[in-house]
């Protein structure tokens, strides 16, 4: 089968292009080893690019949240007072890994939409149609469950004015968390990865990494972190066939709202203040999660599965690589991928 990441790779020869600081490339004949292991046809390899990305990333994190700490109260115990400082720091995330990509885009003469976040695109038809995807998706797994009898609720937790104020925040928040975590686990990161070893072990990878992270959360279990890896898999399916992050960042934030605020059930362990319903889960943690939530229930394997197969058959075509690339990639890689 024809390989769509072959495409990918590059043709050109060393002297048309240009590497990461833009300066032309050179071999550096007196140490051919140090050369080989740094640099490759196109420039500074792209594991070491990874590795320089991350590395701003966690830096510039850590600087900002260094100087503003003091102003924020993080260590405030109140879970009400906590939210905004939430939301502040999901933004912090956000900007930290997002600039270094613009930096390096212009350094790598690139535009920066082609690590997945296309500003022309933000908030058109795949946004929306990941949204409906994502609050249908929760909404299904909770009906699963509700109909094996370990979902219930007892009314409403919130009243009045209360539930569109949250309901807006939530829905603000779990935007950023969407746009942050899309971006630094399958934006700049899965492009430049797929440049060195092809799209899907790049995914895999990424997805691994994914799941791991949410190993940290409070109350998470290694079923909670192998869901939000399917999970982190089934998004990089939507870029390859969308060829933009924007359905998996609407899918990402409405998944998360409509788990934390309108079902209000625990999200990948966490449970959140300000949520609409009084809800409860209940029986066997392989059907409830337990303390993970419904993302660690073995039930949410059968709704990747089928999302995976629907979403198969409504996108067949690969889409993610089309974008003109001035340094990287070679005239055919701008021809139409084939179907995976």
């Amino acid at each position: 089968m024809n390989d769509p990441e072959a495409n990918l790779s590059i043709n050109q020869p060393p002297e048309n292009r240009t590497n990461i600081s833009g300066a032309e490339l050179t071999q550096d004949q007196s140490h051919p080893i140090i050369t080989k292991v740094f640099i490759g046809p196109a420039g500074l390899r792209s594991g070491w690019r990874f590795v320089i990305y991350l590395i701003a990333f966690g830096a510039l994190l850590s600087a900002i949240l260094f100087i503003l700490r003091p102003v924020l109260p993080f260590s405030s115990q109140n879970q009400g007072s906590r939210l905004w400082p939430f939301l502040f720091g999901e933004c912090v995330s956000l900007v930290s890994a997002v600039v270094p990509a613009l930096v390096i885009s212009r350094f790598e003469n690139r535009p920066f939409g082609i690590y997945g976040l296309p500003p022309h695109l933000a908030f058109r038809k795949h946004f929306w149609s990941g949204m409906l995807w994502g609050i249908v998706a929760i909404s299904a797994l909770l009906v699963v469950m509700r109909g094996v009898g370990v979902f219930s609720f007892e009314g409403f937790a919130l009243h009045g004015i209360r539930i569109l104020k949250f309901a807006a925040f939530w829905g603000v928040l779990f935007l950023v968390v969407g746009l942050f975590e899309e971006f630094v686990t399958r934006g700049y990161t899965q492009f430049i990865l797929t440049q060195g070893m092809g799209f899907w072990p790049a995914a895999f990878l990424l997805s691994i990494g994914f799941g791991a992270i949410h190993l940290g959360n409070p109350g998470e279990a290694w079923v909670g972190g192998l869901g939000a890896a399917c999970i982190g898999l089934f998004f990089c399916l939507t870029l390859r066939r969308t060829g933009t992050l924007w359905f998996a960042v609407g899918m990402h934030a409405s998944w998360d709202w409509g788990e934390t605020f309108f079902y209000s059930v625990p999200d990948s362990g966490l449970v959140a203040p300000g949520h609409l319903m009084k809800s409860s889960l209940h029986g066997s943690r392989w059907l409830t999660g337990g303390s993970v939530g419904p993302e660690g229930s073995v039930l949410v394997f059968v709704i990747i599965a089928a999302l995976w197969i629907l979403f198969d058959r409504l996108y067949p075509e690969a889409k993610y690589g089309h974008q003109p690339q001035v340094v990287v990639l070679s005239e055919a890689a701008l021809s139409p991928l084939p179907r995976d």
